[in-house]
């Protein structure tokens, strides 16, 4: 049995399920946002051992059945809606998010991209960086800081061209709305309020040139790279993220065979079965390594480029629930 956790709009679980039902694999997809107030969890312990139950309201799974799981884009542990009181709902959810990370540790099943504990370890960039650095990949001279001392030296370094990024740079939600910060290219103005980033740590790098971007998506030991060329766009040649569909251009790209083995080294070394590790390629013909996204978006890239990213994780699942290695 494969578990899918992910919100159920998630189109890529969407376009991997078709293809684990056609390897016979049984799969069932749950999103923890509808645990407690829809689903049940019971962990039941005797002298003979346990028993870890999922209730998802649509069937009853015993959770030792389970070989593989994807966590995907999950939703975090939601109470009933008729607990309006603030403190009861945040202990509610404390209390739900112990049960649900006991539950997932007694599961003995192989994990996609990893545990929740391992992936948010392995998102920090901070640490991350330092695993490539120590693997040997090239990188632009990278501050992490919230002194303000630090930037007019960084701008000068980078002789005026010089962005700033978040640390946590994953979608959030204010006033109900989704927002994500991007990549902001630094002016001299930006320097008078520099007294302002005391209050957030951020990023601070060279601007650097750029061929392509490039995204290296990592499903076990299997590699798929993408091209991804801005440059035509004004709003995406800075953050290919605002997605600029009709002026940025995609295509597959042939990674060099020691870095595709580095790639594989450091998703492996961060406790990671799969990752999205973005990568600028410049002009002068070198790979620079930005971060690694342990569940980065890889759905766009299958669409533009038509690589079997997909078929890839049908593969990796499957292999859990029939033993069959796939190259």
């Amino acid at each position: 049995m494969i578990l899918v956790l992910s919100d159920r709009q998630d189109e890529t679980v969407e376009m991997v399920l078709p293809k684990l039902r056609r390897r016979g694999v049984p799969v069932t997809w749950w999103d923890p946002g509808d645990f407690p107030a829809r689903a049940r969890i019971t962990a039941a312990f005797t002298g003979d051992g346990h028993r870890v139950v999922l209730d998802t309201g649509a069937e009853r799974l015993d959770l030792s059945a389970v070989s593989a799981v994807w966590r995907r884009r999950p939703n975090s542990p939601a109470p009933a809606e008729a607990m309006t009181e603030p403190s009861h709902r945040h202990h509610a959810i404390w209390q739900a998010e112990f049960l649900l990370d006991g539950a997932w540790e007694l599961t003995p099943a192989r994990w996609m991209p990893s545990r929740r504990e391992v992936e948010r370890r392995a998102h920090n960039k901070i640490i991350h960086m330092a695993r490539a650095a120590a693997l040997g990949f090239s990188m632009p001279e990278t501050v992490y800081t919230n002194d303000p001392r630090e930037l007019v030296p960084a701008y000068e370094r980078a002789a005026g061209h010089l962005i700033t990024k978040q640390i946590n740079s994953d979608e959030f939600t204010l006033d109900g709305s989704d927002h994500r910060t991007y990549t902001t290219v630094l002016t001299r103005r930006h320097l008078t309020s520099r007294h302002r980033l005391r209050h957030e740590p951020v990023i601070l790098q060279p601007y650097v040139p750029k061929s392509v971007e490039l995204r290296v998506i990592v499903v076990g030991e299997r590699v798929f790279a993408a091209e991804i060329d801005s440059r035509a766009s004004r709003t995406a040649r800075d953050d290919w993220r605002h997605y600029d569909h009709d002026r940025v251009r995609y295509g597959v790209h042939r990674l060099p065979g020691d870095l595709e083995r580095r790639c594989v080294e450091l998703t492996a070394s961060l406790g990671l079965t799969y990752g999205a590790i973005d990568l600028i390629l410049s002009p002068d013909g070198r790979y620079m390594f930005l971060e690694i996204n342990p569940n980065g978006a890889w759905g766009f890239v299958e669409h533009h480029t038509g690589l079997p990213i997909s078929d890839a994780i049908a593969d990796w699942l499957a292999e859990a629930e029939t033993g069959t290695h796939h190259e």
